[in-house]
């Protein structure tokens, strides 16, 4: 790349970082006048033609929660769109995400700062933590990821928010123990596409190279949790938290046995069941070691996982 090129792609990305988008892409379009194969600015127009398309639309949109949640929902589409093929420049797209959350992150904030006229939504305060954590401060992120957690408890998608941002912090201790926390909760609702740190894309990674996608991926995000270490960091539970996991195991087991009497789609529900009663079974393992119970009874356990998978057995034993 020469020196030109490299120099009006800095001004670009700066432009970018602050959302002038169209003064970003007038400076690449001159660029690229000298410089037609040049594939990062290609890339760059690229990222920047598909925004320009959106937040045109975006703009007539009344509400800005709505603004807000049509920015972060293209995001994902747009980082699977320029994940295709074999380019991918970092610098681009994180000059992009700057730019794109801290329009989102507007919207979002404009919300909480009308409140005293609407009904707090812990959702709008779950929002504005990730467009801070996604703009790199992660110190406001928490800040709104809290107050979101104070008023609803037990939510997969606060929780798994929390916790990227610690790991992002380097806190990873306290980052698994809210991971272990929000997939044991519900893991349908923890949105894999917006979690960044390193701890949790590699055990994601690391499930998908098993073959597992969907929403059966996200079921067996945390029983790997457990085999790889990820989800080490446990806790005590409280007596009524012992009372609905043993319901849970309960309902989950039922369920089991129902699916697998009906054969039509048997195996699309079984594939969704065995991970979350596995996992379930680790937690009630974990409840029995940690209060000293009989080694019959985690004995029994034990063999119920095996019945249901004895490669997830095996891995636990070792």
């Amino acid at each position: 790349m020469n020196t030109q090129a490299e120099n009006e792609l800095a001004k670009a990305y700066e432009l970018l970082k602050k959302s002038q988008l169209a003064k970003a892409s007038e400076i690449l379009s001159e660029a690229l006048q000298d410089d037609l194969e040049n594939k990062e600015i290609l890339y760059t127009i690229k990222g920047i033609n598909y925004w320009n398309q959106k937040l045109s639309r975006i703009q007539n949109i009344a509400s800005p929660y709505d603004q807000g949640e049509s920015i972060v929902s293209h995001w994902k589409d747009f980082t699977q769109t320029m994940s295709q093929g074999d380019l991918y420049f970092e610098r681009s797209i994180y000059a992009i995400r700057q730019g794109i959350f801290s329009l989102a992150r507007d919207c979002y904030e404009s919300m909480i700062n009308t409140s005293g006229k609407i009904q707090p939504d812990p959702d709008i305060f779950r929002k504005a933590g990730l467009c801070h954590k996604k703009l790199g401060d992660y110190e406001t992120a928490l800040k709104y990821l809290d107050k979101a957690n104070s008023m609803v408890s037990d939510s997969a998608a606060i929780l798994s928010e929390m916790a990227d941002c610690y790991a992002l912090c380097g806190e990873e201790r306290t980052a698994k123990v809210l991971f272990r926390e929000a997939f044991f909760i519900d893991p349908q609702k923890v949105d894999l596409s917006l979690l960044d740190s390193e701890l949790i894309r590699c055990l994601i990674k690391q499930t998908e190279q098993l073959g597992y996608s969907g929403a059966v991926l996200q079921e067996w995000i945390p029983v790997y949790g457990v085999l790889y270490g990820v989800f080490s960091v446990k806790r005590e539970l409280r007596a009524i938290e012992i009372g609905k996991l043993k319901q849970n195991i309960f309902a989950l087991e039922n369920n089991l046995q129902e699916t697998e009497n009906n054969r039509k789609e048997a195996s699309n529900d079984r594939a969704l069941i065995v991970p979350r009663l596995i996992n379930h079974y680790f937690w009630l393992i974990d409840h029995y070691v940690m209060t000293n119970e009989a080694r019959s009874h985690i004995q029994e356990v034990l063999l119920k996982i095996r019945f249901l998978d004895a490669n997830i057995y095996e891995e636990y034993l070792k």
